[in-house]
């Protein structure tokens, strides 16, 4: 079993920044990729971007690319999500998700088997 816990979502005007953080509950978090995912009222979830078990791979939806950047801290057990140029568009509640399984599929919210709660980012324009 892996608890995730996001923190740091929030209000913020477009162009700002904010960084979301997700602290895992299981020493065994390096062996893990890690993704963020987000779903806006109405939408369906969506994902956001992705970090290999070391950090050395990591991959963006098209939406984020160049304002969003995923990283790990492994001896913290922490995934961090920090989101700039924010836009209202990026309004919508996150998630991290841990892929325990080795599924290669990470862009997918079915290659993830465990998830966090969610915190809420509103971008006002």
């Amino acid at each position: 079993q892996v608890q995730l816990v996001e923190s740091g979502g929030g209000l913020v005007q477009a162009g700002g920044s904010l960084r979301l953080s997700c602290a895992a509950s299981r020493r065994t978090f390096s062996r893990y990729y890690m993704g963020w995912f987000r779903q806006a009222p109405g939408k369906e979830r969506e994902f956001v971007a992705a970090i290999s078990w070391g950090g050395g791979s990591t991959y963006y939806a098209d939406s984020v690319k160049g304002r969003f950047t995923i990283s790990r801290d492994n001896a913290k057990n922490t995934v961090y999500l920090q989101m700039n140029s924010l836009k209202p568009e990026d309004t919508a509640v996150y998630y991290c998700a841990a892929d325990t399984n080795y599924s290669g599929s990470y862009s997918q919210d079915y290659g993830y088997d465990y998830w966090g709660q969610g915190t809420q980012v509103t971008v006002s324009s």
